[in-house]
């Protein structure tokens, strides 16, 4: 066999490197190399990214499937999605500051012990009074941007699709100052 697609057999078989990895979620695309529930998994958010089908169950893009510790599932064989695995020894979430204003009305899609999954979305030109958000994984669904007033500052950002981000918490104003509305997937862990 040649050298070259031994290489491909060898590098086919080694599990994805995840797009993030911290103290508390390892994200995986288009892998899940945690639906077979190993211990160091913990709870399990499967995102669809477009058309895929989990478990049976057909899933179209920004829908959420989530899963306890210890409950196996069967990835999906084609499409694009992404595996968010919440580390069961994550560090503990200090919670916000007295007076903190909470953080808007996004739709809760899945409310667990130590996370709660939201769809955020804003029309173009909403603009969201000062609120909190606390530690979470952020997921673009849309090509966008989005103006923050965070401590004073002001910056306007690019929502890129498909891109998955850490975010600190933090007290902001928003605003949706792009082309089209603002879709995005949080994972945002309680305290």
């Amino acid at each position: 066999m040649d050298k070259m697609l031994l290489a491909l057999l060898f590098l086919q078989g080694m599990p994805a490197s995840p797009l993030l990895d911290n103290d508390f979620v390892r994200v995986f695309k288009d892998s899940a190399p945690c639906a077979s529930a190993a211990p160091s998994c913990g709870d399990r958010v499967v995102i669809a990214l477009g058309s895929v089908e989990l478990n049976g169950q057909k899933m179209e893009r920004g829908e959420v499937k989530a899963f306890k510790a210890g409950e196996r599932y069967a990835a999906p064989k084609a499409g694009n999605f992404l595996e968010v695995a919440i580390k069961p020894a994550h560090p503990k979430v200090m919670p916000p500051g007295a007076g903190t204003p909470p953080p808007p009305g996004n739709k809760i899609l899945y409310d667990g012990k130590d996370f709660t999954v939201f769809s955020e979305n804003m029309q173009i030109g909403e603009y969201s009074a000062p609120h909190s958000h606390n530690l979470r994984v952020a997921i673009f669904l849309n090509d966008t941007q989005v103006q923050q007033w965070t401590d004073g500052k002001e910056e306007t950002r690019e929502l890129v699709p498909d891109t998955v981000i850490w975010r600190p918490a933090v007290v902001h104003a928003s605003k949706d100052v792009g082309k089209l509305p603002i879709h995005n997937i949080l994972i945002e862990f309680k305290p």
